[in-house]
């Protein structure tokens, strides 16, 4: 049975929350926000119109998260009050404190996530590392783990691209994974994954080491501006399919984009390659790959902003994007982070797609830093 103390902490809880929020000041905002909306001539220009119910949808979407949150908190505090009349049980008023404070802390991380790309779908890009067999193995294991991730979590999630292993695994995979906040919630994610396992390729039944690096980077649509330059681009194209028999594409409908990127700030140069292979039909192949090239470059210009300011806040902790993050360790039962040092013996759990206590772990420790 919970105690006052605990109600109390709810309650107060969803109050800052509604501070935090701006509830109030969202709720003017929703309403001149529609006004706009019934505007003669709002659908003329179509993508302005379409920026704009987005706007007035992620507005109202705060405001229905905390809605929910505020229900849950008085349900809460009236099954409290039924206990003492005894109207409900125990188990009653300790299921309605679990919800409550589940939905209290959701909307707490989600609160976290300011940044502009936050908000936007990502792209996932998983490489495996050098080890043949092994790392392409561990690699198609986390593949699976984030797009079981991404199934829990109510995302869609589509290889755009994958590279399949020599003999088992993969090689490599990029997967788009669309839904509100996925880049805020995925990106601390990057890094290096380590694996310490049993090998199942091995013989001798040998303790192995494998890597696989994943890359995660917001998924830009057609609203945010990002300067390509059409003479950085060129384009190959080659057939897409399985090993063989009907699986193999007879039309060249794969696409292979390479742009000559030169970084505005270093002038360092560097051949950014993007492959598709996500539909039969070659023009939407390319428009994906389009949509992969501005979300790199906008990454990148992120990526510069971040080191910018972290030169400004010398004093706080840095996070060094590409460096080994989190080790797997079956035969102990063990996952640890080794940013936050978070970890659980739940090892099938975490490779079935539950990582949000790691998400949760990260953005705790680091997104203060960020923002």
């Amino acid at each position: 049975m919970i105690t006052i103390e605990q109600l109390k902490d709810v309650k107060e809880r969803t109050d800052a929350l509604r501070r935090y929020l701006d509830i109030d000041g969202k709720k003017i905002q929703v309403e001149e926000e529609q006004l706009r909306t019934q505007a003669p001539g709002f659908w003329d220009d179509q993508k302005k119109a379409e920026a704009q119910m987005k706007l007035v949808k992620d507005l109202q979407k705060w405001i229905d998260d905390y809605n929910e949150v505020k229900t849950l908190a008085d349900e809460l505090e009236l099954s409290f009050d039924f206990y003492k009349e005894e109207l409900v049980t125990e188990g009653d008023v300790d299921a309605a404190y679990a919800k409550a404070s589940e939905a209290v802390e959701a909307l707490e991380l989600k609160n976290m996530l300011r940044d502009e790309a936050d908000q936007m779908a990502c792209v996932l890009k998983i490489n495996s590392g050098a080890g043949g067999t092994e790392s392409q193995d561990w690699a198609s294991m986390l593949m699976r783990m984030y797009l079981r991730y991404a199934e829990t979590n109510g995302y869609k999630a589509t290889i755009a691209n994958l590279q399949e292993g020599d003999e088992a695994g993969i090689k490599t995979c990029t997967i788009n994974i669309e839904g509100d906040f996925a880049y805020g919630y995925l990106k601390g994610e990057n890094g290096v994954h380590r694996l310490v396992r049993v090998s199942p390729y091995n013989a001798q039944g040998k303790r192995m080491t494998s890597f696989a690096s994943v890359f995660v980077t917001p998924l830009v649509d057609d609203s945010i501006e990002v300067n390509i330059l059409p003479a950085c681009i060129s384009w190959d194209t080659f057939r897409s399919g399985g090993a063989g028999g009907q699986n193999v594409n007879k039309v060249e409908s794969g696409v292979r984009l390479r742009y000559q990127y030169k970084d505005p700030y270093t002038g360092e140069e560097e051949e950014i390659l993007i492959e598709n292979t996500e539909t039969r039909d070659q023009p939407k192949n390319r428009e994906n790959a389009m949509r992969q090239l501005r979300s790199i470059l906008y990454d990148k210009e992120l990526q510069h902003r971040m080191a910018e300011q972290a030169k400004v806040e010398a004093g706080k902790k840095k996070i060094e994007w590409g460096s080994q993050i989190r080790s797997y360790v079956f035969d102990d039962r063990r996952v640890k982070d080794h940013r936050t040092n978070y970890q659980t013996s739940d090892v099938n759990g975490v490779m079935d797609g539950k990582i949000d206590d790691f998400i949760k772990a990260y953005l705790m420790e680091f997104s203060s830093q960020e923002s």
